[in-house]
């Protein structure tokens, strides 16, 4: 089997490019504790989170022993109005300057949060398709990789809307395990019928129960995030132990990444904070893997 690359994100220390998520963790604490848990590798985390200038990123980076893998990358794809080149440009160059590989798209609504989700016209849908299209060619081109992040609260979000993509452009595929769950996909099925598609993966769990009153709009993203719906792998209802499988099977080679979407609504956590649960989710998967 090849071998496992295992990565931290900053989500799951609360950092996150929503406004007024909650307390924001000081990068030196996140990729010091990420440290301590022996991750070598991180994704970026939103602006702000990391130096601005693609160098000192990288920099900064190289100071706690940390390799960048890429990052989020939130950004408008359907409106003709718009070109996200603007946006992935500048990503792709702290990329390349960290050593990077890949920029993981969400295909943004245009509206802060990831409550609210328009309905895609033909015109909107067709301007998405091209503009993946374009942004993976475009990312082809600079050296590095592009895929498309499934995620509640973009209009990509479910199992309809991700084959839509699959079946109309070349992108590569994001699987995070946690969201198509969370939309009520099956990730593992997804996974198996799109293997020389999927470039990234984001091994995420999730309470499907509060997940789908989120989808439902009986409760926000953020408070359903506040309320723990986001789990320590293992103990929520996605079967991580047989995407890990499906996935090393099939000679899936690119990192998994952990996430555990979390919120500090009242300041910094008490006592040791989320590094517990990243170090649950790791020994969880180091156990799926032994």
């Amino acid at each position: 089997m090849t071998p496992v690359r295992i990565a931290g994100a900053p989500i799951s220390w609360g950092v996150c490019e929503v406004p007024d998520w909650g307390y924001q963790m000081p990068a030196e604490r996140v990729l010091t504790e990420m440290q301590s848990l022996g991750l070598a590798a991180t994704e970026f985390g939103p602006d702000g989170f990391l130096p601005e200038d693609p160098e000192a990123k990288a920099a900064f980076l190289d100071a706690y022993g940390m390799h960048a893998v890429g990052g989020f990358l939130p950004t408008v794809l359907h409106d003709p109005d718009h070109d996200p080149m603007s946006d992935v440009d500048p990503f792709i160059d702290a990329c390349l300057a960290a050593g990077a590989g890949v920029v993981v798209l969400a295909a943004a609504t245009g509206v802060e949060g990831y409550d609210a989700r328009p309905v895609l016209d033909e015109l909107q849908w067709k301007t998405l398709l091209t503009n993946l299209d374009r942004i993976a060619d475009h990312a082809t081109e600079r050296g590095v990789v592009a895929a498309i992040h499934p995620h509640i609260g973009t209009v990509v979000e479910d199992a309809d809307e991700v084959q839509r993509v699959l079946d109309g452009s070349h992108i590569g595929l994001c699987i995070d395990t946690g969201h198509l769950a969370a939309a009520g996909a099956d990730p593992v099925a997804i996974t198996l019928a799109n293997l020389p598609r999927v470039k990234h993966v984001h091994l995420k769990d999730v309470d499907s129960a509060t997940a789908a009153r989120v989808v439902a709009g009986e409760v926000s993203f953020a408070d359903a995030v506040a309320g723990g719906m986001w789990r320590v792998l293992g103990q929520g209802d996605v079967d991580i132990s047989a995407m890990i499988a499906a996935l090393r099977t099939h000679g899936y080679d690119g990192w998994y990444v952990l996430e555990q979407d979390v919120m500090f609504k009242n300041g910094a956590p008490a006592g040791e904070g989320p590094v517990a649960d990243v170090r649950a989710s790791l020994d969880f998967v180091k156990a799926a893997l032994a």
